[in-house]
């Protein structure tokens, strides 16, 4: 049945709030980002010069370059193995029945609904080298109190990790719903096949999670790439000697501190070209081992 409205340009009308915001605030900094990336600013920007496809060729001759996108890609790589595999077990546990299960819950949640400029500093004071909780225990029961900020392989790992647990309340959320969705008398049909603990988990209710695993696997990755940003400014700017330099934050280097505007959008053009190629990739492979239940 087709929907009539008493006006055949009330459905225009209607659309048109929304259309204008996003060809204001979405569609127009892409076509720009598009075009200026073939030019080449000079004079801090105040005049510019058509250079074509030039920006391009010295991204990807471009050392540091091709650091910071090596960086970024063991970056995403952590933040979605780390991310979604703690996420998930701590799901597990928040499913089960037990008493104030969902001030647990909350209580697991609240870290999404930090910051990124907030939770940076959380793990900053976490993990100074002086007063830090990790370090106080690392002291205690190893020996050992690293600098977690000037060595470029102990930053890396801790910006992942503060990452990771940045983004670890909205994972809890998506597992918790599709773990409560998973059928009962499912799972204990499989307990009464004699399927143990993991078995059971691994054959049944892991199977029955992949739509959500794969959308949260989705999500993060654009996180990964794109909501960083807050966690690197504050705890490392990049460093020590770039090794924490993701291109998302290496793009604001280029763009609002060295004035390289069309270098910068050249970046940002390949930033977006790289998600969306990921993305393509993981629905044409991960996507095929999705189940979607039907009736």
């Amino acid at each position: 049945m087709r929907s009539k409205f008493p006006s055949k340009w009330l459905p225009y009308a209607l659309l048109f709030p929304t259309l204008a915001l996003c060809g204001l605030f979405l569609y127009y900094p892409v076509v720009q980002s598009f075009r200026l990336s073939t030019y080449r600013a000079i004079l801090m920007g105040l005049h510019r010069k058509y250079v074509g496809l030039e920006n391009y060729v010295r991204l990807f001759t471009s050392s540091d370059y091709l650091n910071s996108l090596t960086v970024t890609m063991i970056f995403a790589f952590g933040v979605v193995v780390i991310g979604l595999s703690i996420s998930l077990a701590i799901a597990m546990l928040a499913n089960r029945k037990v008493r104030g299960a969902r001030v647990y819950r909350i209580a697991l949640i609240w870290p999404y609904a930090l910051s990124p400029a907030v939770a940076g500093s959380i793990w900053l004071f976490l993990l100074n080298p002086t007063v830090g909780v990790v370090n106080y225990f690392l002291k205690r029961f190893f020996g050992i109190s690293p600098d977690w900020m000037s060595n470029g392989h102990l930053a890396l790992l801790a910006v992942t990790m503060a990452a990771a647990w940045k983004n670890m309340g909205y994972n809890i959320v998506f597992f918790l719903a599709g773990l409560q969705n998973v059928p009962g008398e499912v799972l204990e049909a499989a307990r009464v096949d004699g399927a143990g603990p993991w078995r059971t988990f691994w054959s049944v209710t892991f199977p029955m999670l992949s739509p959500t695993t794969f959308f949260l696997l989705i999500m993060n990755l654009i996180y990964a790439f794109f909501g960083a940003f807050g966690l690197i400014s504050v705890m490392t700017e990049g460093g020590p000697a770039q090794a924490t330099n993701i291109l998302i934050y290496n793009l604001y280097q280029e763009a609002f501190r060295f004035h390289k505007w069309g270098t910068a959008a050249a970046q940002s053009v390949v930033l977006f070209v790289m998600v969306v190629v990921l993305t393509l990739i993981q629905f044409r492979t991960t996507g095929r081992r999705v189940h979607y239940g039907g009736n």
